[in-house]
């Protein structure tokens, strides 16, 4: 239990809890009346840009550092394990994270509440809460309650984390609901044209025009017999044969989702929520994949929400203050293998990498190389002025 001694007192959740809101945009029908809503998480772009941050932040692995003079160094103790690997007992690490990431860019409206639970001084658990079960009430301008399950909570007996704060009150999260709703609302309404389109009995290619004074012509019946009689072959691929004084063909070129601009509409759309959101375009069904595109989604909307949440569980986990957490957003990054390889075989010839090391990264398991190795003619630069070369003797 070495280094995970945490001192927070013990809750239990049993009063009545306060519930908020979902949040929910309105989707206007024809009169511009409300017709009903939806809420975000039913969007599918919505949904899809959410869950691949949250997974992608689940998948990373959180280290836990000591800064010291020599630079930083990674710790493996109690205190890493429980963060890293075993948080909550009921559930792994990626699922606690992506638990925690899905509440506060999406359910919780940017915001996300965890309380760790400990006992006799030792941290045992961190649980997330769902949003429905808190609420937050400001005290003045710059201090706040959480209310957790009807249970008034102070900020430093959990973990807060936001995203998107909020302009009046700082501390808390507003997501991105008012930003994205309204592109929300118009993919709802395209998927339901699309949707209407598809269904439609009115997309004939061909119309035969029929004299009216015909006897088949004036009931249902008539008209199918007429069409079997006349428009339907023995062999597909036959002519049709029909009287020239009471038919007349003709085709028609029926309307398309493209004469509509259905698509360009959705794909317009879907690029909005790609950027509001922060991840690339082929994400949400906007395009192809591109590794530069990747690289600056991890180097930008990752890495700031991983920043975020490892500040927060330094402030509020870590005593030592030469210790801090960090997430491992490198190893997210879309490296080509040939390039890593060469970068680190340039750093061995000077004495920075050894081999081990090397073969880490080539995804291959430990030879005991862990000599470093320099070229003979790399010297220290104070000592350039010195070579015999210089001064009329051997090289």
């Amino acid at each position: 239990m070495v280094g995970r001694d945490i001192i927070m007192p013990l809750f239990n959740f049993r009063k009545k809890q306060k519930r908020n809101s979902q949040i929910a945009y309105w989707v206007p029908n024809g009169d511009g009346c409300p017709c009903g809503y939806t809420t975000l998480d039913k969007n599918p772009e919505i949904m899809t840009a959410c869950r691949k941050i949250a997974s992608l932040i689940g998948s990373t692995t959180i280290y836990l550092m000591n800064n010291t003079e020599d630079g930083d160094v990674r710790i493996v103790n109690e205190l890493s394990r429980a963060i890293d690997i075993e948080p909550m007992p009921n559930m792994t690490r990626s699922t606690w994270m992506e638990a925690i990431v899905m509440t506060m860019l999406l359910y919780g409206k940017g915001n996300s509440v965890v309380a760790p639970h400990t006992f006799k001084g030792y941290l045992q658990s961190l649980e997330p809460i769902a949003a429905d079960r808190v609420s937050f009430r400001p005290v003045g301008r710059r201090d706040y309650k959480v209310t957790i399950d009807g249970i008034d909570r102070d900020p430093s007996s959990i973990l807060h984390f936001v995203f998107n704060p909020d302009k009046t009150y700082p501390w808390m999260g507003q997501g991105v609901t008012a930003s994205i709703k309204d592109i929300a609302g118009n993919l709802k309404q395209a998927a339901e044209t699309e949707k209407a389109f598809m269904r439609s009995e009115y997309k004939p290619s061909i119309i035969v025009k029929v004299d009216a004074l015909t006897d088949e012509f004036s009931s249902p019946e008539g008209r199918q017999k007429l069409l079997e009689s006349y428009a339907k072959p023995a062999r597909v691929g036959d002519p049709w044969l029909i009287p020239a004084e009471q038919f007349s063909v003709e085709q028609v070129k029926p309307l398309t989702l493209a004469d509509l601009a259905i698509n360009d509409s959705v794909t317009l759309n879907k690029k909005m929520v790609a950027a509001i959101m922060g991840v690339p375009p082929y994400v949400v069904g906007a395009g192809d994949y591109k590794k530069d595109e990747w690289n600056a989604f991890i180097q930008s909307t990752i890495m700031v929400i991983c920043k975020s949440i490892a500040s927060e569980l330094t402030k509020k986990l870590i005593i030592n203050p030469a210790w801090y957490l960090m997430f491992n957003v490198w190893s997210l990054m879309d490296y080509d293998l040939d390039k890593v390889s060469s970068v680190l075989l340039a750093g061995a010839d000077r004495g920075y990498v050894n081999g081990d090391e090397w073969r880490d990264r080539m995804h291959m398991s430990p030879a005991g190389l862990k000599d470093y190795k320099i070229l003979e003619n790399y010297i220290p630069y104070d000592m350039s002025g010195k070579q015999k070369k210089l001064s009329g003797g051997e090289a």
